[in-house]
């Protein structure tokens, strides 16, 4: 203040010029106390200082004056002499964690204002990108919006689960169930559910979850591999859209929000502990009370839905596939087990490749050209294979009564064995006949022994013959 001339703000100019009112009679101290929304005994004390130093009594006792709450300069000294000395580059947040541990103690604010005004600090004016607004789908079923909610649901009474929904995009009309994990089998299984109450839409929009998309991508072709659940939607004629941002799915984020607050309040209520009784609850109260009060109406009467049609196998569609090799005793390995393909033979099925489909009620098939085969499980392919490999020595078990020690057959005894006419070398085996006795041909004819006549000359037959 100079002279005669007084600094005020807005705010004490306005409470100068009522104050004025109120010295010169034309206001009472109750109306003056509530139009600056101050007490009466405030506005007597307003009034004594005044009367007694005038219109500089209005302003502030600690305008142009240090705070009495600022930190002390020595320390704020110590601190950025530290920081320009050991932590140079560090942003403030960083730095204040560290300087703590340094026994000066600091908010990450206060530094950030220090370092400003220093000029060691340059501030990151953050852009945030433009985004426009996207118009709901005129038509029901055009986009349907999926996504996953890791919450406490139950609070406490029971086990982690997860909510999964489908929220149509034009009406915002949701299905939901809860699963234990976001698993691509959980996605089928409400894909499943959807499909079967509306039909099919004609397109997704997802995030960049590992169910909906691989970052494996082949080294001949830039085009990254379907999952699971995208190869599925595409048998399905289903298009997949991946969402940019967790704001272009505004429809199911929302929907989350909301489910996060009342829908475990209705748990609570229900006292659901189980996944079972959560969705109890899910599907009897919560859902129809926000498919009929948050819902909107379509732009468009028409119904993009389509009906599966007669060739789609939903079971066989919406499993997990995997392609085996079959092996040259039409065999397949699986999951470390081995399983037998049973008769008949397909042409092209030894050496062939089948495709293994686990479907969501537990069951296992084998597809191959169009048709589905019979199989039997072998067991653990360890086990399998020491069976299948000892089965064709049984015969060696007993060694025959004609073998003498001494012989060239207790010699030759491994290779003892030959293969049954007609068979593969995976079935038991016969032993070799002894010397002397006829043996069979490749052709099924039988050999004369050594000895026998016809083997010998004219002149050394014997004269009986």
């Amino acid at each position: 203040m100079e002279g005669d001339r007084i600094e005020m703000s807005q705010k004490e100019r306005d409470r100068l010029k009522v104050m004025a009112s109120v010295m010169e009679g034309k206001r009472t101290q109750e109306e003056a106390a509530r139009i600056l929304h101050l007490s009466e005994r405030q506005i007597r004390r307003i009034q004594c200082v005044l009367e007694a130093e005038g219109d500089s009594g209005i302003v502030h006792k600690l305008r142009g004056r240090p705070s009495n709450h600022r930190i002390d300069l020595i320390h704020r000294g110590k601190v950025l002499e530290h920081y320009q000395e050991c932590l140079t580059g560090f942003g403030p947040t960083f730095a204040a964690e560290k300087l703590l541990a340094q026994g000066l103690p600091v908010s990450a604010r206060t530094l950030h204002g220090w370092l400003v005004e220093e000029g060691i600090w340059k501030p990151h004016r953050r852009r945030h990108r433009h985004r426009s607004r996207r118009e709901r789908r005129p038509c029901r079923g055009e986009l349907v919006q999926a996504d996953g909610s890791h919450h406490d649901w139950l609070e406490g009474r029971g086990p982690r689960m997860v909510l999964l929904v489908m929220i149509d995009d034009a009406t915002s009309h949701a299905t939901a169930r809860f699963y234990p994990n976001e698993t691509t089998e959980a996605y089928m299984d409400l894909l499943r559910r959807y499909l079967r109450q509306y039909g099919r839409m004609v397109a997704m929009y997802v995030d960049g979850d590992s169910v909906f998309r691989s970052e494996t991508r082949h080294p001949e072709d830039p085009q990254p591999i379907l999952t699971q659940f995208g190869r599925a939607v595409a048998e399905l004629g289903i298009e997949l859209i991946p969402a940019g941002s967790p704001q272009a799915k505004g429809r199911v984020e929302r929907f989350n929000g909301t489910a996060q607050d009342r829908l475990v309040k209705e748990l609570r209520l229900a006292g659901a502990s189980t996944e079972a009784q959560a969705n109890g609850v899910l599907d009897k109260t919560f859902l129809p009370w926000f498919n009929r009060c948050c819902t909107v109406a379509p732009q468009s009467p028409n119904d993009a839905h389509r009906p599966l049609d007669s060739s789609m196998d939903l079971g066989a569609i919406l499993s997990i596939q995997d392609v085996r090799t079959v092996a040259n005793d039409y065999t397949i390995r699986f999951h470390n087990r081995i399983y037998q393909i049973l008769p008949p033979p397909w042409p092209g099925l030894r050496g062939g490749r089948v495709r293994v489909q686990n479907r969501l009620d537990g069951s296992m098939h084998l597809h191959f050209k169009g048709r589905y085969l019979a199989f039997q499980d072998l067991g653990p392919a360890d086990k399998a294979a020491r069976r299948v490999a000892g089965r064709s020595l049984t015969h060696r078990q007993t060694p025959a009564p004609w073998r003498t020690k001494g012989s060239a057959a207790v010699a030759a005894e491994p290779c003892a064995v030959r293969l049954s006419h007609g068979r593969s070398g995976r079935t038991p085996a016969e032993p070799c006949p002894p010397e002397g006795t006829q043996k069979l041909t490749r052709n099924g004819r039988r050999r004369p022994a050594p000895d026998h006549p016809w083997r010998q000359g004219y002149q050394n037959m014997p004269a009986h013959l």
